[in-house]
């Protein structure tokens, strides 16, 4: 993408592609050097560049103090990206006459700023900001560029720890490799390759690699259905890996590389989803987030809800900025909304990716105070859901260069990019780095497994919702594969949750996660989930059923897992149940009993007050420590003994 600070600089010297001198005498009086001049630029307006830098050349040679030759020269070879040889012709234009034409500075420092002379560029545009009658606009560029120059400098100064590891040969060709994507477990990499195809045309596809003893294997194509003879790019893999997010963009004939993927103009946002181990059919997300105007770069926030996106619709603040969609009850996808001023500029806004902290987005733009070009910042969701101002990644992480497509891992100490430096594999390699402390997100883990039929093995695509104690609000939803049963849901830290995992047909299972304490955050938690078919003596244990050490009232944290409770006997209306409590062997029997009684009479009354469930469908029962899951022969396993259990009674 252009810098959205740096004018085209075709359009601002002293000379266009039809340029003609304005009235009055040159800067020299040199017959023979004006005739070479004017042969010069009447070459230039025929686009030979190379007879007309011969004969600027020999207009300078017959009078090395004519100005208008150096100029035209710096402006030839400026849009030959010559930028070098452009800054010395400006150069000695002004140490001819640094009076000539103020617009000299400008262009002079933009060229600076463009190669990372951040020292030249800051003098000049601070020369350029002392003339008083100048375009408006150009001024505000100007002033805007001289604090880019003085962010770099300090930047340059304090340089954050930045070592750039290639990812290796599994991943890495001599082709292009951009556009990464991770799963949250990192076992799973998906990234875009500018392949060659039969006819050696290049073409945009996706590769996946898998991990294996800390390696990434040789990647291979996702295979055809996702990949086309069009291009595939941006590719955004949700944190389980089961739903992929990606952008195509339409060609020639209204398809996006296929007559079978339709969309609504430019680029649009496509998705599909993982059955067992294959993909299934790829959809356009639709007309509420794709338009006819350009839609790309999707990250997709690991609760389930939220797809953030780049867009060029009009009523943004910029050329392109950020938008997020949720997802409603329905499927639907809500209006996009702006993320707002903190976010976008008047410049570009791209290449979003949201941690699965949920707190947390990087993002690449060059409207905000940075080195120039495409910078890399984060900013972070204040509580009440604003995102703060942006912070600069850094140097050298940022350069004078575009720097763009950041990726960061779930555990937050490793990103991603993609870079063509020297020592790769040829064009652009991914590279890693370890993040340096102040850059990284939010802590998080996750809880990894299958789900299954405890009685045929047979996998199962259940729905998962992770609940929040505290307030009882939903913070992640998702569904496991309905292939094989796989899931894996983030868990942010510093919480404890409630895990539901529901099924037609099936009891639901809970699981309680309590993270505030958690001491290693390194450890995911790794279990299998098996779901018991509804039947006569069917139990399933209610784990995030809590009291008041020795008494019967119930905390304020138990609610969500009852709700779930009443959710599932109002579905399963036929039902009859039995609540039961359950102690250690610590202390008195008799008054374990009576505690455990009054504890299932707690649960009981919940359930029936105000008539939500039948008091005719439910019984309660408390056993004391007469029905122990393990012996009470350690702390751990009395804590699991204490209990409150459902059972099926009827059905």
């Amino acid at each position: 993408m252009k810098n959205y600070f740096i004018l085209l600089l075709t359009m601002c010297t002293l000379f266009s592609c039809k340029a003609q001198m304005p009235p009055g005498e040159y800067t020299s009086t040199n017959k023979k050097a004006i005739a070479a001049f004017k042969a010069g630029l009447e070459y230039y307006n025929q686009r030979q560049d190379n007879k007309a830098i011969t004969e600027l050349s020999n207009a300078i040679s017959k009078d090395p103090n004519f100005i208008e030759p150096h100029l035209l020269l710096a402006q030839i070879y400026t849009e030959a990206k010559q930028k070098q040889n452009a800054i010395d012709e400006y150069s000695k234009a002004l140490q001819i006459n640094p009076k000539f034409d103020k617009k000299t500075f400008f262009l002079l420092a933009n060229l600076e700023m463009s190669i990372g002379k951040y020292d030249d560029a800051k003098k000049d545009y601070e020369a350029f900001l002392k003339y008083q009658n100048v375009n408006p606009e150009w001024r505000e560029k100007a002033e805007i560029q001289l604090a880019n120059c003085n962010f770099a400098i300090n930047a340059i100064k304090n340089p954050v720890p930045f070592e750039p590891k290639n990812v290796g040969e599994g991943i890495n060709s001599s082709l292009d490799e951009y556009f990464p994507a991770i799963t949250a477990d990192e076992q799973t990499f998906l990234f875009t390759r500018n392949n060659r195809t039969e006819s050696n045309h290049l073409q945009e596809d996706f590769l996946v690699s898998k991990k294996n003893n800390n390696a990434w294997q040789t990647a291979s194509l996702i295979g055809y259905g996702i990949n086309t003879e069009g291009n595939e790019g941006a590719p955004c893999l949700s944190a389980d890996g089961q739903i992929l997010f990606f952008a195509a963009c339409q060609e020639e004939d209204g398809n996006y590389g296929t007559p079978n993927r339709k969309g609504f103009g430019s680029c649009d946002i496509f998705y599909t989803q993982q059955v067992g181990k294959n993909w299934g059919k790829v959809y356009n997300i639709g007309n509420t987030i794709n338009t006819k105007f350009f839609e790309s770069q999707p990250s997709f926030s690991s609760d389930g809800k939220s797809l953030y996106f780049v867009s060029s619709r009009p009523g943004g603040y910029g050329e392109t900025d950020i938008y997020v969609s949720t997802l409603k009850q329905d499927g639907s996808w809500s209006a996009p909304k702006n993320l707002g001023k903190n976010i976008n500029t008047p410049g570009n806004e791209e290449s979003i990716f949201i941690h699965p902290d949920g707190k947390t987005i990087y993002f690449g733009s060059n409207g905000h105070v940075g080195m120039g070009g495409l910078d890399l910042y984060v900013s972070r969701m204040d509580d009440k859901g604003e995102w703060g101002p942006p912070v600069n990644l850094g140097y050298p992480i940022n350069t004078y260069a575009d720097e763009n497509s950041i990726l960061v891992s779930a555990s937050g100490n490793l990103a991603y990019f993609a870079s063509n430096r020297t020592g790769g594999f040829g064009g652009l390699d991914i590279y890693q780095f370890d993040l340096y402390e102040a850059a990284r997100p939010g802590k998080i883990t996750y809880v990894k497994g299958k789900v299954y039929d405890v009685k045929t093995k047979n996998p199962l695509g259940a729905h998962f919702e992770l609940i929040d104690l505290a307030t009882g609000k939903s913070v992640i939803e998702s569904d496991a594969n309905s292939g094989n049963g796989e899931f894996l849901v983030c868990l942010p830290i510093d919480k404890n949750y409630a895990l539901n995992v529901s099924q037609s047909g099936y009891l639901f299972y809970s699981e309680n996660f309590a993270l505030k304490e958690l001491a290693d955050m390194s450890k995911p938690f790794i279990m299998d989930v098996p779901m018991q078919p509804i039947d006569t003596g069917s139990v399933i244990e209610l784990k995030n059923v809590f009291f008041e050490t020795a008494k019967f009232d119930l905390k304020p944290e138990s609610k969500s897992e009852l709700n779930k409770l009443i959710e599932f006997l109002n579905t399963n209306k036929t039902i009859r149940g039995e609540l039961s409590g359950h102690t250690d062997n610590v202390g008195d029997k008799k008054m374990n009993l009576t505690l455990s009684q009054n504890r299932a009479k707690a649960v009981y009354d919940y359930l029936t007050m105000e008539g939500k469930i039948d008091p005719k469908r439910l019984t309660y029962k408390g056993y004391g420590d007469t029905k122990p899951k393990v012996k009470n022969d350690t702390d751990e396993n009395r804590a699991l003994n204490r209990r409150t259990e459902f059972k099926v009674i009827g059905k």
